[in-house]
């Protein structure tokens, strides 16, 4: 099925300090000349003088501090709430994996100004413009062009889904839903400013609190979304790392586009 198809990749790097971040990771770089080759002489009890094939040198390893939700990552259930659906909501390692490798289809939504929402109507339209009709597993792709602004501080501003955005997709049997951009949700100054304008806590985070209703998962911090060549027809696979009880997991987001 795949013998013959081109590999994209729709996943930004987990960067040391990225500007892209509001809780970035930090990364130590252990280097085959320092710390690396120190690590090789205390775990084999040699000396760089033994150590033939490289001439002297160690390994290179790193070492990261970062949460689970930076970078390119898939949400859990749990991460939105303790529940889903009236259930034990459940955690990135308990989740099937046919929800992450299955057809994808983009939908273009970079019309969308900063801090507006993704309606149901902005998804129905992007459907009709692509001629297609969702399908149980669909992974959803929502291309709002953020991903090209990334590691500057314009990369937040970017419109998001709310609540009945995610409710409708999940209704078209849709588990994974994607974004290119750092948040499903609107950015959080404008749910920020919502809020106070009209002390409603209902603009505080709705898309990732409709999973309290419907079970679904998203990917955060996609990119690329423009290098595929049609809209669907083609696969995504976005398995996250299998983190014991985490709330998400990162993955390497790549779409298999047959044929090419």
């Amino acid at each position: 099925m795949f013998g013959k198809c081109r590999l994209i990749d729709l996943s930004v790097p987990l960067e040391h300090h990225a500007v892209s971040e509001p809780l970035p990771a930090k990364i130590r770089y252990i280097t085959h000349e320092g710390e690396g080759l120190q690590q090789m002489r205390q775990f084999f009890g040699v000396e760089p003088v033994d150590l033939v094939y490289s001439h002297g040198l160690g390994w290179a390893i790193e070492e990261i501090q970062a949460i689970t939700h930076t970078g390119t990552h898939v949400d859990a259930p749990y991460h939105y709430a303790p529940t889903a659906e009236g259930k034990p909501a459940r955690r990135i390692d308990a989740l099937p994996l046919e929800w992450f490798f299955a057809p994808g289809v983009v939908l273009d939504v970079r019309h969308k100004a900063a801090g507006e929402f993704i309606s149901v109507a902005d998804l129905e339209a992007a459907l009709v413009r692509i001629d297609y009709r969702l399908q149980p597993l669909d992974i959803v792709l929502l291309q709002t062009g953020a991903d090209k602004r990334l590691n500057s501080p314009d990369y937040f501003a970017q419109p998001g889904l709310g609540r009945e955005g995610v409710l409708w997709l999940a209704e078209q049997g849709v588990k994974v839903i994607g974004i290119d951009a750092y948040t499903l949700d609107r950015p959080f100054a404008s749910m920020v400013a919502d809020y106070r304008r009209t002390r409603d806590g209902r603009f505080i985070w709705p898309a990732h609190f409709a999973g309290l209703e419907r079970e679904y998962c998203q990917i955060e911090k996609l990119a690329n979304l423009d290098q595929l060549p049609r809209p669907h027809g083609f696969h995504v696979s976005c398995p996250p790392v299998k983190i014991k009880d985490a709330s998400a997991g990162w993955c390497r987001a790549v779409a298999l586009v047959p044929g090419d």
